[in-house]
């Protein structure tokens, strides 16, 4: 069978769509696939087909690239969107121009659209060596997935069962042109180096190596997905329930629930729950999680991870991210303003009644004191602490004032009662911005 009735058998087995995107760089494996799938149009296939060139501009000859995809689109007869986007300098460049460009395809690719890349064995063979020699855990070690969600989309490597001298046979065979990338032999970068030094040993010595080695990566992947599949078990026992401060938007978990398990069931629940929002820890980082599980909530323990942290309170584990570190801003009310912007810190409502003139909202500093009626005056940090407040949250609590005085906790029943008997009532803003690996 050939290469492409291979690729015509995969496709039927694939959910339709109305769009396709090719992810094209104008290299071999790329090209591959878009002449591939302009042969499949040939043969009916519906939905548009249109190529996606990233400009990385990292390469002196990238604007020669782009004029090379923009031909071989024209001969292929399939329109080009080309992208161009900036890659800031980090420790990893190749990281972040991959971020980058997935974030390109992210943008461009239409709802229920189906990114294709041309990834083969050859390059699912080096990735699974370098994250071997990382120390990837079992879902760095199953390699690059088939496909996954992307955005309103999906994205499919129909070529990935295919090795990349089935796809240079191919090209030879239809007269086909395409960029060779300098930088692909430069060995100081890893990918390079197993691809020109390690890889070939390998063949050398057990020729077989290619097909073993796709076998344990496929393997690796179902146990991934055994372990998803548990993970989402385990969170589902955390997350059902009724739960204190449930207006707070911010991911959390019941802590009971996850300290019943074992150790590694707790990791393995822990990094499904934390892939949308920051990096997975590395092994160093779980020691963070051990002080925050065994630590008291009157102590405020914390597991700082990038882009935010994992706090304690109310029985629950919280993410807070980085945003809401920051310090809000006291502000003075308008008469008879009945709702409040807060500057990083969502929006407060005076249910029931305008502000009255010299009403004002601020922040905890420590030593607040406030009537409750009933019970005369009281520490507002002891009420804080009679109800569970989170310390997370109370720096950030609007407190209504009318000079010196404390009128009002928002959100808090018997502590958020304004003197006209309406409510204050706040809507904090999440900051949580979502994260997918690429």
């Amino acid at each position: 069978m050939s290469l492409l009735d291979r690729l015509h058998a995969r496709l039927e087995r694939q959910p339709a769509t109305r769009h396709w995107r090719v992810g094209f760089s104008g290299g071999l494996d790329s090209t591959v696939l878009l002449h591939l799938f302009a042969r499949l149009r040939e043969r009916g296939l519906s939905g548009e087909v249109q190529a996606v060139h990233v400009h990385h501009g990292l390469q002196p000859v990238a604007d020669a690239w782009v004029e090379h995809c923009a031909q071989v689109c024209q001969a292929f007869e399939v329109p080009l969107d080309i992208r161009y986007v900036r890659t800031d300098k980090a420790a990893s460049l190749e990281r972040a121009a991959r971020e980058a460009r997935y974030a390109a395809f992210a943008e461009v690719l239409p709802a229920g659209g189906c990114l294709l890349l041309g990834q083969h064995r050859d390059d699912q063979l080096e990735t699974l060596l370098q994250r071997l020699v990382r120390g990837a855990g079992v879902k760095g070690l199953a390699g690059m997935p088939e496909s996954r969600r992307l955005a309103e989309g999906r994205l499919w490597r129909p070529l990935l069962d295919e090795p990349r001298a089935e796809l240079l046979a191919y090209a030879k065979a239809e007269g086909l042109g395409w960029i060779e990338d300098p930088s692909n032999a430069d060995t100081q970068l890893d990918r390079n180096y197993l691809r020109h030094e390690v890889l070939p040993r390998l063949r050398s010595r057990w020729p077989g190596v290619d097909r073993v080695m796709a076998r344990s990566a496929r393997h690796l992947a179902e146990a991934e997905e055994l372990l998803s599949e548990l993970a989402c078990l385990d969170l589902r026992q955390a997350q059902v329930g009724e739960r204190a401060f449930a207006w707070i938007p911010l991911p959390s978990l019941a802590l009971a629930p996850l300290q019943g398990l074992s150790e590694v069931r707790q990791r393995n629940a822990l990094r499904a729950w934390l892939a949308p929002l920051t990096r997975q820890p590395d092994s160093a980082h779980w020691a963070g999680w051990q002080a925050l599980r065994e630590g008291g909530e009157a102590s405020d323990p914390f597991w700082r991870l990038e882009g935010g942290s994992v706090r304690r309170g109310a029985g629950r584990i919280w993410w807070v991210p980085d945003t809401w570190q920051m310090e809000p801003l006291p502000l003075a009310l308008v008469g008879g303003q009945e709702t409040l912007e807060l500057p990083g810190n969502g929006r407060l409502s005076l249910l029931g009644e305008g502000a009255a003139p010299g009403w004002r909202i601020a922040y905890r500093q420590g030593g607040e004191r406030l009537v409750v009626p009933g019970r005369g005056t009281r520490d507002l940090k002891r009420l804080l602490n009679e109800r569970g407040v989170p310390t997370f949250l109370r720096e950030r609590l609007p407190l209504l004032w009318r000079g010196d005085e404390l009128l009002a906790v928002a959100n808090l029943p018997g502590l958020d009662g304004l003197p006209g008997g309406g409510r204050l009532e706040w809507q904090p803003a999440d900051g949580v911005a979502g994260f997918e690996l690429p």
